[in-house]
């Protein structure tokens, strides 16, 4: 069978195709063969610029054609995956195809320096640092996450003064307001870019155990280590003195792979991030169903196969699933990637293939969430109307003041008369005329009203 969307097993390379196009740019199969061969280019490169390792000084002309063999063709690539038939391994298939491209060029001479003394591992460590670091700043950061916070900053400055009732154990409590509660999410969120921005991502290049040993018997006099850092340390500039946000750092301790506890770091941030979202869509749930959020009938659109008048939350049921399901795997990296066999099992590589399956899932999560921001709007009357409803939520109020008055046991006055039971205004009203207080200060409480009692909602909404 063909595949093609209505073909695939999974659903991001199937009904979500459209959604998840551009995580293949950073975790398909393409995309690995590609930033690998882009790791081996550079890594000639930097061996021809450093004296002694046995590699001459590349013409301008010959740095331009290892530039240009990094910018792969699916042709290209498709040649390497049929060289992986015979070869059983994919980096040395990369390797055999580097070496290919510089037959009957100026190169050939150095072909042999390709993939000089280093391992498998060290190519892939980069590699998907690399394709970490990319996806974050460009799929993650310059997308979604920014429409996100786009839509959270908007509903918070909008609604800052929009009353709302607090639940607190699914009861009502103190009153806040809508946009205030929305603030919350948005600086939730930030809170955690703003750590994983500068964050980083620990990457190997010591061969084959991490020791340089064929290193240093084949080039005993370049200070490798040395070399190995600053090799690494080029790739986080962007030019012009730039450097990116999430930079790859070389690891200087390692067997024969990087251990991943950075990695762990990574992934656990964004589950992080994601655990965040999902509370968002259960809370936007809930306040569509208690009919303070209203959404938009689209037309043409069914809500139920049998009951017409529905407009379901889809949106954010789908963005609180797909998040849970990458949010599964993120935790599965996060626990597994950091445990390997004495010096190197490989029970990692079939895991890291699945990096693209977590993004893609929260990806399409992401999207959903910003479709339903376009769905629903505020309803105001609902809101102020669920509130009133709960003239109760005044009892704090009321006795806080009275605690500063020195009145005997206000608390406990205040829980018999309102715990378990339905109170009004009338009865606070009463019950405040019956205090031995101030005038003036009984006019005060007795103008106290659920939708006025807000506190400082307003400033901390707008941020």
């Amino acid at each position: 069978m063909p595949l093609e969307p209505l073909t695939a097993v999974s659903s991001i390379d199937g009904r979500y195709r459209e959604i998840t196009g551009p995580v293949a740019e950073y975790f398909s199969e393409f995309a690995f063969i590609k930033y690998r061969i882009l790791v081996e280019c550079e890594y000639l490169l930097a061996l021809s610029k450093t004296p002694k390792t046995g590699v001459r000084r590349l013409t301008d002309k010959e740095q331009k054609l290892l530039k240009k063999l990094s910018k792969l063709s699916l042709e290209d690539a498709r040649s390497i995956k049929e060289i992986e038939k015979d070869t059983n391994h994919d980096v040395k298939a990369i390797e055999y195809f580097i070496k290919q491209k510089l037959q009957g060029t100026s190169l050939e001479d150095v072909s042999e320096s390709v993939h000089f003394a280093i391992t498998s591992e060290d190519v892939n460590s980069v590699a998907y640092g690399l394709m970490l670091r990319d996806f974050f700043e460009k799929g993650f950061l310059g997308g979604p996450m920014w429409d996100i916070a786009k839509e959270l900053e908007g509903l918070a400055k909008t609604h800052a003064k929009t009353p709302m009732l607090a639940r607190t154990h699914g009861q009502s409590a103190s009153p806040t307001t809508f946009g205030k509660e929305m603030r919350v999410f948005l600086k939730r969120l930030q809170n955690q870019v703003d750590v994983f921005k500068h964050g980083k991502v620990l990457v190997k290049w010591g061969g084959a155990t991490g020791n340089y040993n064929a290193h240093v018997v084949a080039a005993p006099d370049v200070n490798w280590p040395a070399f190995s850092k600053k090799f690494i340390e080029s790739f986080n500039l962007e030019g012009k003195g730039k450097k990116h946000y999430m930079c790859i750092e070389l690891n200087e301790f390692t067997t024969q792979i990087e251990l991943h506890d950075t990695y762990a770091e990574y992934f656990d941030y964004m589950r992080r991030i994601n655990t965040i979202l999902i509370d968002l869509s259960q809370d936007l749930w809930r306040y569509i169903s208690d009919g303070w959020l209203t959404q938009k009938a689209k037309k043409g659109e069914t809500g139920s196969s049998t009951m017409p008048h529905k407009v379901n939350p889809i949106d954010f049921e789908n963005a609180e699933g797909n998040l849970g399901v990458a949010n599964a795997l993120f935790e599965h990296f996060s626990r597994k990637l950091p445990i390997s066999r004495l010096q190197r099992d490989l029970s990692d590589s079939t895991v890291e293939r699945v990096f693209g399956t977590a993004f893609a899932h929260s990806l399409i999560a992401y999207r959903s969430l910003v479709k339903g921001f376009g769905k629903i709007s505020v309803n105001k009357g609902a809101m102020l109307q669920a509130l009133r409803a709960h003239p109760e939520v005044l009892a704090e109020a009321i006795q806080t003041v009275l605690r500063r008055q020195g009145v005997a046991l206000p608390y406990e006055k205040l829980k018999e008369l309102s715990r378990g039971r339905q109170v009004t205004l009338k009865d606070f009203a009463e019950f405040i005329d019956g205090l031995d207080i101030d005038a003036k200060l009984k006019k005060r409480l007795k103008a106290l009203r659920p939708e006025n009692y807000l506190g400082l909602a307003e400033r901390i909404a707008r941020g």
